[in-house]
């Protein structure tokens, strides 16, 4: 990576380089405005605030997946951040006053850049494989590895914290 912080520690190595441990497969693509990072929002929160809605198109041998989706308001969908950076172990976020291990932070720069975003559901056509969506926060093209109904009821944790010791 060529634009490394100070206090930003690379693996030594690029994880995309490895021999893999499972065989993921790409069940669609991420329809959205964005096609660069730098006019992406950074989170879902800022991504809702843009007012610009999204789609994910399903490929076709996958589309009656989404049979009982329709029913949900919410899904929690599992992208492949397939422009990011994978070789990053500690990164120094702009934001941040000091560097922070990868598995403390929401980047995108991770060793498998999976991404993790709760999105309103809009409209579901199982036919035609869309789910609209009020927004998302991925480039356009981004790859979907998975989409699961969120339940507020398991899914949510009303006490959690950030930016706190144990």
């Amino acid at each position: 990576m060529s634009d490394k912080r100070e206090g930003e520690i690379e693996l030594g190595f690029d994880p995309a380089t490895l021999s893999g441990d499972g065989r993921v497969v790409f069940i669609g693509r991420v329809c959205s405005p964005w096609k660069d990072r730098e006019t992406c929002p950074k989170n879902m929160a800022a991504a809702r605030e843009t007012g610009e809605p999204a789609t994910v198109e399903i490929h076709a041998p996958y589309r009656r997946g989404l049979a009982g989706l329709e029913a949900v308001s919410h899904v929690a969908l599992l992208t492949w951040l397939d422009r990011a950076p994978r070789d990053l172990v500690v990164q120094k976020p702009r934001h941040a006053e000091s560097p922070r291990g990868v598995f403390a932070l929401r980047s995108p720069a991770r060793p498998n850049p999976i991404g993790l975003h709760v999105a309103r559901l809009t409209g579901v056509d199982v036919e035609a494989g869309l789910l609209r969506l009020e927004a998302i926060d991925v480039l356009d093209a981004t790859p979907v590895v998975d989409v699961k109904p969120y339940y507020a009821s398991t899914d949510s944790v009303p006490d959690a914290v950030t930016g706190k010791k144990r």
